[in-house]
């Protein structure tokens, strides 16, 4: 059942600059072959249910397994039947905007709260 997810992995209590752990994190979800986005609060990955659950153990893990205390924030949309929502959800929103005369910008797309997107 397809499943997108965004999902914020990071470690607690290793100081102030984080960018090194989430790169590690990040680098596992990339190398997991799944589509996935990262912007600066999340990382979006889509895919089969237990495969991105899969991704988001491992990606968790790297840090966990390194006694490094680490802490997920995920919310999910599981919608059967749709793929490539990631990129849909957006495209629905430039196109109703840009119909509208408004900005169909896929930065200006990142802006906005991806819930409403929903």
């Amino acid at each position: 059942m397809n499943t997108l997810v965004a999902v914020a992995i990071a470690p607690f209590g290793v100081g102030d600059e984080l960018s090194e752990y989430v790169a590690e994190v990040v680098r596992v979800i990339r190398a997991s072959g799944l589509p996935c986005r990262t912007n600066s609060m999340f990382t979006e990955i889509e895919g089969e249910w237990d495969e991105v659950m899969r991704v988001v153990r491992d990606a968790t893990f790297v840090l966990a397994e390194r006694g490094i205390r680490t802490e997920v924030v995920l919310k999910a949309d599981v919608r059967p039947g749709f793929e490539n929502t990631m990129e849909r959800k957006v495209a629905l929103v430039d196109e109703l905007l840009a119909a509208d005369g408004g900005a169909a910008d896929s930065d200006a797309s990142a802006a906005t709260d991806p819930a409403a997107t929903a």
